[in-house]
């Protein structure tokens, strides 16, 4: 199941910033559209995107994984081949709208839950090599879709991308099972009596927490806020790299180079991420990520120098990759696995919607300040309280047990 759920998320990449970015200079052109406009499309698309994450995630729970990830490629395949015939502001809205959705939410948020089912001490481990195909995606994908719309055109790049999301995504759905006692095998591949020594939250093998449950323990704000910071501010970043680093003094080879340092650095920070999370405190580990998130920002915003692309790209390397790696193993971990799509529905919400502010942010800064120096010493500062707040992130203790049916009848 590890490669399938590496597959999924690798086909999320038309639907991700990193893969869309690359496309805005030619949809501007083509459709005559200004950069606000643009971002603003983005922006609101996004942010509706967002809205039904939840929804999709009970979908998950009430039919299994393989009915809604078959259904969520082949839609998004289809929303991909739209894309590339909007005509205008209206139809490139609703095109980003069903990009984000199917893309970035539904394939992101349902390739993060398959292997919650199949692992769970060695989970941060292979949700770090889930991630570490993430990285090479960033690295190459842009350069793939730039490749594409010089060689057949932004609308044909687009109908390319979605033929190739449902050829990659429809025959390994062939070869899908939700759980491993659908082919008579145990979680970790061992006996459903072994116990489940070491990680966070091992008891959330023992009890599920309903959404409810789970939204009134701190531990589920604190890493949710964590990340949903870091999407904001990587978005934006990435979104808006040439701008921001020319703001600073460089010019685009910088910006350029950002991209390959920030990629191999998230790639080597998924798989030494992905083995700390099996064997330190979630706590520490979210902690050290927003760390160097800060270190990141406060760089870009004071330095001025032909090392800081690279070196920002590292640090954000860092981040990006401890964080996920460190918080794909925490939900189930925590939170157990009987309402995993609800509560991961949920959290999806937030960090689709945290994306869509970010680019929109430095946009108006910048259109009211004449300058980026604000908003990056505001991206500078908003990590700095998670990094002390991420040691109250312990793991929840789970409900009396004669407090467990109303509460579930309150979340369900």
């Amino acid at each position: 199941m590890a490669p399938i759920a590496m597959v999924a998320l690798v086909a999320s990449s038309p639907g991700q910033t990193f893969g869309l970015g690359i496309f805005n200079d030619a949809l501007r052109q083509d459709l005559g559209l200004s950069l606000s406009q643009i971002t603003g499309a983005y922006m609101l698309g996004t942010l509706l995107a967002a809205v039904p994450m939840s929804y999709i995630g009970a979908l998950m729970d009430r039919h299994g994984l393989r009915k809604v990830l078959t259904a969520a490629s082949i839609l998004f395949g289809f929303a991909c081949i739209a894309a590339g015939a909007v005509q205008g502001l209206a139809t490139l809205f609703v095109a980003f709208f069903l990009l984000r959705l199917l893309g970035q939410g539904a394939l992101g948020m349902l390739s993060g839950n398959i292997l919650a089912f199949w692992f769970h001490k060695r989970l941060g481990l292979v949700e770090g090599l889930r991630h570490f195909g993430m990285a090479g995606a960033i690295a190459v994908i842009p350069m793939v879709n730039l490749w594409l719309i010089q060689g057949v055109g932004w609308r044909w790049a687009f109908a390319v991308l979605g033929v190739g999301v449902m050829a990659l995504m429809l025959p390994l759905m062939l070869l899908f099972r939700n759980r491993p006692e659908d082919v008579g095998q145990h979680i970790d591949g061992e006996s459903p009596h072994a116990q489940h020594g070491g990680g966070d939250g091992a008891a959330g093998l023992e009890y599920s927490f309903t959404l409810a449950e789970a939204a009134r323990t701190r531990a589920l704000w604190i890493a949710a806020g964590s990340l949903a910071l870091w999407g904001m501010m990587g978005t934006a970043l990435q979104f808006n790299v040439v701008p921001l680093f020319e703001s600073r003094g460089l010019d685009a080879t910088a910006a350029a180079a950002f991209f390959p340092v920030f990629a191999i650095s998230l790639a080597a920070m998924q798989v030494i991420g992905g083995v700390l999370a099996d064997r330190l405190p979630a706590p520490a580990l979210i902690s050290m990520a927003m760390t160097a998130v800060t270190g990141a920002m406060l760089l870009l915003w004071g330095a001025a120098t032909p090392w800081m692309g690279p070196a920002v790209g590292v640090l954000c390397g860092i981040g990006q990759g401890l964080l996920t790696t460190v918080l794909s193993p925490l939900w189930p971990r925590y939170f157990g696995r009987g309402h995993i799509g609800r509560i991961r529905g949920a959290l999806a919400t937030a960090m689709v919607a945290s994306t869509s502010v970010g680019p929109f942010l430095v946009g108006l800064f910048y259109d009211l300040l004449g300058g980026y120096d604000l908003i990056l010493l505001v991206f500078a500062l908003l990590p700095i309280p998670f990094i002390v707040l991420a040691f109250w992130a312990t793991p929840p203790t789970p409900p009396r047990a004669q407090d467990m049916e109303p509460a579930r009848q309150a979340g369900a």
